[in-house]
């Protein structure tokens, strides 16, 4: 059976032998050395193997090779920022492959890149997500553990802004209780601290006094959350978990665990939040990124200006 790690050769990748070792290296430089996580691997993986498939060999890989492969993605109905990721994954690996020594020249530095588009995210109205949160307690009334669990990662996904990878990552010593914070391990391993609101600690309390307790087992990690048989929640689960919760409030948008950081995010600023908040807030590593948010917020200016102002 063919090896899943994100580091290791697989011989069932379609690649030419040499091409497929050259990126099973590749993955392991942004593993260990990169401190890029598991599931971004895998992306970088999964984009290489459908770019370097039929090259007999690395030293064929050329611009015209390249561009052909994504022409072919576009043309297989594949939108601009699959394009845009893929072509960013040529790059990035070419010219790791000429710090390394495996190609004498890179071919994709002149590699163009479709224009990025600017999406605005989805994102649940302030009421939306009270509604979602005052039905998760109510279901926690009878202190059901599954209950409780799922009331605390609805509380601190919306109530911190973190990512789901984030929150699961969670240790029982990155929480304090008193003061109110988590330190987060995020992105590139950096390492932030986020604050969390009353209702939230109030949730900590619950699940660490009576749900946890009924879920752990004696093999159970010193992970802040855990799964049904007391092993470490896994992201999927917790994003079960947040589509199940909105789709339970009539009228509430269907989002997943990035929609409720959405939301944290643009509700901070639509409240008056410092724009540089945010961006530590979130972990991210240039307010570009942050950025973002402000366009949803004008947005929704924009509507109600529309629809309020007398001059409009």
């Amino acid at each position: 059976m063919a090896s899943t790690r994100p580091g290791a050769t697989d011989p069932g990748d379609g690649l030419a032998p040499e091409v497929s070792s050259a990126v099973a290296a590749f993955a392991g430089h942004l593993l260990h050395e990169r401190g890029r996580s598991p599931h971004t691997v895998r992306g970088y993986r999964s984009d290489l193997t459908d770019l370097l498939r039929d090259l007999p060999g690395l030293g064929a890989l050329d611009l015209d090779h390249l561009r052909r492969r994504l022409a072919a993605t576009h043309a297989a109905g594949a939108g601009r920022a699959t394009v845009a990721r893929r072509t960013a994954a040529a790059r990035t690996f070419c010219a790791w492959a000429v710090r390394t020594g495996r190609l004498a020249h890179d071919p994709a530095a002149r590699l163009g890149s479709p224009g990025a588009v600017t999406v605005l995210p989805e994102v649940p109205a302030a009421d939306e997500a009270a509604a979602v949160l005052d039905a998760a307690i109510s279901g926690a009334t009878e202190d059901d553990p599954e209950a409780l669990r799922d009331l605390l990662v609805l509380e601190l996904l919306y109530g911190t802004g973190i990512r789901v990878a984030e929150l699961c990552g969670l240790d029982l010593d990155r929480v304090d209780e008193p003061g109110r914070t988590l330190r987060v391990r995020g992105k590139g391993d950096r390492e932030r601290t986020v604050v969390f609101g009353i209702p939230a600690a109030r949730a900590v309390r619950r699940w660490l006094e009576r749900g946890r307790p009924a879920l752990a087992t004696p093999r159970s990690p010193a992970a802040l959350l855990l799964g049904v048989r007391g092993g470490r929640l896994d992201p999927r689960v917790a994003r079960t978990v947040v589509h199940r919760a909105m789709r339970a409030v009539p009228g509430a948008t269907d989002v997943g665990p990035h929609g409720l950081r959405h939301a944290a995010a643009t509700h901070l600023l639509e409240g008056g939040a410092d724009l540089r908040y945010v961006q530590e807030l979130l972990g991210h590593a240039t307010l570009s990124t942050t950025q973002l948010y402000t366009h949803v917020t004008v947005d929704r200016l924009k509507v109600v200006h529309d629809q309020a102002h007398p001059r409009a």
